[in-house]
């Protein structure tokens, strides 16, 4: 994890942000200090963390073709919410 990502993240990749090797070279208002470097980080490691399921449950989700498919046929529609439980109870929500 970069200060790169952070501050993207945090600033919604505002114009004016920069960084070189890890190091905020450019910022709106002045380069911010090092604790509040340190916070955002902290946060965007939580953030980050707090969300994780969110992309293994993706990888195992069924496709949207098997979705589409589904909204025609009952019985495809049922394997599909058991597909869909099952992965949840896999990566639940923290």
């Amino acid at each position: 994890m970069s200060i790169a990502q952070v501050i993207g993240w945090k600033f919604n990749h505002q114009p004016g942000m920069c960084t070189k090797n890890g190091v905020i070279t450019a910022f709106p208002g002045g380069i911010p200090s090092q604790a509040d470097q340190d916070k955002w980080t902290k946060e965007y490691e939580e953030y980050v963390s707090a969300n994780a399921y969110k992309e293994k449950r993706q990888a195992e989700y069924p496709s949207i073709e098997e979705l589409v498919v589904a909204l025609y046929d009952s019985e495809d529609k049922a394997e599909i919410d058991r597909r869909r439980a099952e992965v949840k109870n896999k990566y639940p929500k923290p």
